[in-house]
């Protein structure tokens, strides 16, 4: 995946996260983001991993995204990976 691709998928997880009343507020608790942050840096590719990293805390989360954009399970990772900082750690 590009990272035009994962930024975008990464602004449809903003967006979803948004729309959902008990998400949001656990979002903004666990990034310390204000609600002006969120149009102020939603297009900042850090935050965005931000966004991607939240989403893939819980399982049903990413199944919940995937299937009301049509997208497969590992896209959220895939994305991720395309953004800054997401490349896997090795721990050796």
């Amino acid at each position: 995946m590009q990272q035009d691709s994962a930024q975008i998928l990464a602004l449809q997880a903003l967006a979803w996260l948004v729309a959902d009343d008990e998400l949001l507020p656990a979002f903004l608790n666990a990034t310390g983001a204000g609600l002006d942050d969120l149009r102020a840096r939603a297009g900042d590719v850090d935050f965005q991993g931000a966004i991607l990293d939240f989403l893939m805390m819980d399982d049903a989360w990413v199944v919940a995204f995937c299937d009301q954009h049509a997208l497969p399970y590992t896209a959220p990772q895939t994305a991720r990976a395309a953004l800054p900082g997401g490349a896997p750690v090795h721990w050796t």
